[in-house]
Parts: C-alpha cells; structure tokens; sequence
C-alpha cells in the first residue's frame, strides 16, 4: 500500500502532529514513564538496561468462536498478487530462469506492500484470529461483561500462494481509537495506520509438519497490531505465533461482529496496579494455551503446534506477564523479557531453570527490577542491551514513524530496529525450542555492533 495516496498534504502535515504523541509515548505511556508519585509504581520502560551490561567477550469449542478471516483484511489494495508470491518464493535458479534479475526487482518492489519488512524466514505466513472466551474466570476490570474475553491473531507457516489478500494492519476502528487516545489533535486518517501493509494471508493453508509454539504480549495500552512484524517473521522461520489483545487493556480491540471494545483501564491503574495486570495477563496466557494445545482445541490447524515446544515473550509489561506466566505454567519452555518493567518479581527460586532472554534499551535511568530478575533467573540466560533504541524499538514503532515520514532521528531505524529484535528473538528460540546453537547469544556480532551480551 501506498501511504501517499491515503495522506493528503494536509494529513501527511498533521502526522507531524501525531508522532510527537503517538510513537513514542504510544509505546511508554506517561503512566509507566512517569508514574503520578501517589501510585507508587515504577516506570515500564526499564533502566534495566541504564547501567548497560558490558559486552561479552565471548472443531472449534462453543467457547472459542475461530474467525478464519480479518474482516478487514480485503482494506488492503497492495497485496502482493499470487503469482508474485509464487515467484518470489520459488528457488533462485528458478526465478533466474522465469524472469530477468532486473525485472523481478522491479516487480519486488511494485508489489510489495508500503509496510513491514518483508519475513526473513522460506515459509509464507498465513494468519488466522481467534476469539476466545474463558467461561472460568469473570472479567477482572469490567466484571459486569461477564467471561473473560481475548482476541488472537495467530501466525503460521503457510503454503505459498494460497489464502486471501494480505491481512490489514488492524482494523479502522482500532486505529481511530488508538489516534484518538494518544493524537486527539491529529488529524491522520485512521487508515493511514489500519492499511499498513503486512505479509500475512488470512485462509492460507498450513505448511506440512509441526512446529514449535511462541505467544507475544503486547505492551499496555497497545494493541495487539503492534508486534505484528515479528511475528510474521517468526512464522516464516518456522514457528506458530500467537499474539494476544487482553480486552480492555488497549485503547481498542474489535470483536466478532464489528464491535471495538475500548480500553477500561489505561488512563487509571486498576486496583492493585500494574502487578495486578501482570498477573491477569499470566492467567490470560495461561487460557491461551489451554486453547490452542488443548484436547479440543480453538484453531482449526492446531495440529501445527507441537505442545512440548512452546516458548513466550512479551513487549513492556508483556514481558512481565511473561515471567508471571512462566513461574505458574511449566508449559513454557523459554521466555523473553523486551523492555519491560517486572512488576510481578521473579522469586528467589528462579523458574525451574528454564532460560529467560532480556532485551532491552541503554538508557540513563535504573531499573533494579532488572537486576533482581537476573540475579533470581536459575538457567541459562542473557542480558541483552541495544545501543541507539528506545522503548518502542522493540516493535513495529519505528517502521510506522518512517512510513508517515516523521521518525525519530536520534533513534535506530525502522529497518534496524526490526532486524536486530527478529535476529536476536529468533536465535533465541530457535536455540531453546529447536536445539539449533545460535552463537549470536554468546558475544558481539560484526554484524550487530550496536548489542551488548552479557552472560551470567
């Protein structure tokens, strides 16, 4: 897609307006980044990496309603055609017979959407989203909705050419909602951001075998949209990713049927805080996995998952939930924190020795969540800092502030911002939930210069 034929001058002027408010505070809202002193809560984005560690030298249930397609997946006119994804997924020498080197460039970039990155991985990427709803538990921050409710985006590899076109970014609703919580000034269409292009086709057939599982969670208030380029990527490398909206907890998240539930706690902590979040979102995961390994499964293709293989990292306080999960639910092989304050604390007794991955900024501030999560973690683990990043790198923040043409320029680029978080996630759980040695982990990279290692 072609953002300059959805902004107007007058609109691509007004994205000046909104990143100032949108990206980043979107990704580190004021409430995490400078808690009122009353509430008594740390920021999310972490210091962790403030005193930055030095490199190292070295059917489906009546529970759970499966939608199999984005109802606004058609809103993206640039998809890639079929025959496109077929020759750009064909062999080399394939497409060195098919069509002139110069040709297929040429074709690479008329066709690809104006968005994200294109997955690093050799699968194509099918999405699937699920809404599921957890009969057991009544919502903890609107109990007068009654269950508990989650929308899924699942990401799986695909067989190419198959499925419909490629799935917006999130739908206009969605957008609207997000612009006006955090941009009630600007105004950017909402879909300027909705019609972001992505690489995932609701409807694609599964990809023969099985393969190891990843759930993302996103940061507070921010959908669930906001991870979507690593978890594309992660797909195309073989893996089934779920990214999670935790209902009202976002500024929107559209339901079945259209309607967009908007966000019940983020301009006041709930009672119990930020660690009450945490520790909702744990029971949350938890659910999700019930859903997706279970005996009666939610996915139509959960037959993909290999249930002895599921690891879990979250963005913010995501990655809270994820060290909250993973000391409740033995499930979870592996985890990874990404700039996230950890409001629930990792015990003294560590997390069975499982191994848990911190990635974050290199900022002036401290986090002593941090320090205590990495004296507590008993398996293997790293500390990993990137020079340059901020709270938002860590997802598709920089890639969206670079198509509205407004990014920050003291910070890494969209481009570099997606391939050091898709490199490092990747090495990680292709080590842990593959057996495949990634020595990416284990010191500087020529190829990384900006992250720091530290090993224990």
């Amino acid at each position: 897609m072609n953002l300059s034929r959805v902004l107007s001058r007058q609109t691509a002027v007004a994205a000046l307006v909104v990143v100032a408010a949108l990206y980043p505070p979107l990704l580190a809202p004021a409430a995490f980044a400078a808690p009122p002193p009353a509430s008594g809560f740390a920021a999310q984005a972490p210091a962790s990496v403030s005193a930055a560690p030095p490199a190292a030298s070295v059917p489906a249930d009546p529970s759970a309603a499966s939608v199999p397609a984005d109802p606004s997946a058609a809103s993206v006119p640039a998809a890639p055609s079929p025959a496109f994804v077929s020759a750009a997924q064909a062999p080399a020498s394939a497409l060195a017979v098919q069509v002139p080197a110069s040709a297929r460039a040429a074709a690479r970039a008329a066709e690809a959407p104006a968005g994200l990155p294109r997955p690093t991985g050799p699968h194509a990427v099918g999405r699937a989203t699920l809404h599921l709803t957890d009969s057991a538990r009544r919502d903890p921050w609107v109990p007068a909705a009654g269950a508990r409710q989650l929308m899924v985006s699942v990401f799986y590899p695909a067989r190419p050419g198959t499925g419909g076109p490629t799935a917006s970014y999130m739908t206009p609703e969605e957008a609207r909602l997000l612009l006006r919580a955090k941009a009630p000034d600007s105004t950017v269409p909402a879909e300027a951001l909705s019609g972001i292009g992505t690489w995932s086709r609701p409807g694609a057939r599964p990809a023969h075998g099985r393969y190891p599982l990843v759930v993302l969670s996103p940061g507070f208030t921010l959908p669930r949209a906001t991870l979507t380029g690593l978890a594309e990527d992660l797909a195309s490398r073989g893996y089934v990713v779920a990214v999670v909206d935790h209902l009202y907890e976002t500024t929107g998240t559209t339901l079945p049927g259209g309607r967009t539930v908007p966000c019940a706690i983020c301009d006041e902590p709930p009672a119990g805080g930020y660690p009450a979040v945490a520790k909702s979102r744990a029971a949350d995961l938890s659910f999700v996995l019930d859903r997706l390994t279970g005996s009666r499964p939610a996915w139509r293709y959960a037959r993909m998952i290999d249930p002895a293989r599921i690891g879990m990292a979250g963005h913010s306080i995501g990655g809270a939930a994820t060290a909250a999960t993973m000391a409740a639910d033995p499930r979870v092989r592996a985890g990874a924190n990404m700039d996230g304050t950890f409001f629930a604390p990792v015990s003294e007794g560590g997390l069975g020795g499982r191994p848990f991955l911190l990635l974050g900024q290199v900022s002036g501030l401290q986090d002593q969540t941090w320090n205590e999560a990495w004296a507590h973690l008993d398996g293997w683990k790293r500390w990993v800092t990137v020079a340059g990043a901020d709270h938002g790198t860590f997802t598709d923040a920089p890639v969206v502030t670079e198509l509205l043409g407004v990014a920050e320029p003291d910070v890494l680029s969209g481009a570099r911002s997606e391939a050091i978080t898709r490199a490092y996630l990747a090495a990680f759980f292709d080590r842990h939930l593959k057996g495949n040695p990634r020595p990416l982990l284990d010191g500087p990279s020529a190829r990384y210069p900006e992250v720091s290692v530290r090993l224990p």
